[in-house]
């Protein structure tokens, strides 16, 4: 069985998808924008700046679902310039933590929607 989660505390999907899928025990997010959700504007200019709000957008996602950044099993970060990953990873470190860490590939593309600097996605189990 699979169900669609969806929050207002999230960007809304800006195509034919769902924020998130529920599938059994796992949760399959869409990747995300670093859109303030209040505004509809990008978080800030910087790719750290907006690897934050991506993540903020995660987060609410993962709450809606009744999970938390604790429960991400796999991340991948999409970036528009490879030189920002040191950037990045020093924003991504401190959302997530522990002594399990998801895994995650992190890669530059040619570009990402509306011109952002930064989407991540991720996989969440509950199990």
């Amino acid at each position: 069985m699979k169900k669609r989660i969806h929050t207002d505390k999230a960007p809304a999907a800006i195509g034919p998808y769902s924020q998130a899928v529920l599938a059994g025990d796992f949760l399959y997010v869409s990747g995300q924008l670093p859109i303030d959700p209040a505004t509809g504007a990008f978080a800030g200019d910087t790719a750290a700046e907006q690897a934050a709000q991506s993540i903020r957008n995660l987060a609410a996602i993962l709450e809606e679902a009744g999970m938390s950044l604790n429960d991400v099993v796999k991340t991948t970060v999409l970036l528009a310039d490879i030189a920002d990953f040191a950037a990045v990873n020093e924003v991504y470190a401190k959302f997530f933590t522990g002594e399990v860490l998801p895994a995650r590939a992190a890669f530059a593309v040619r570009d990402l929607p509306k011109g952002a600097k930064v989407e991540i996605e991720l996989v969440a189990y509950k199990g």
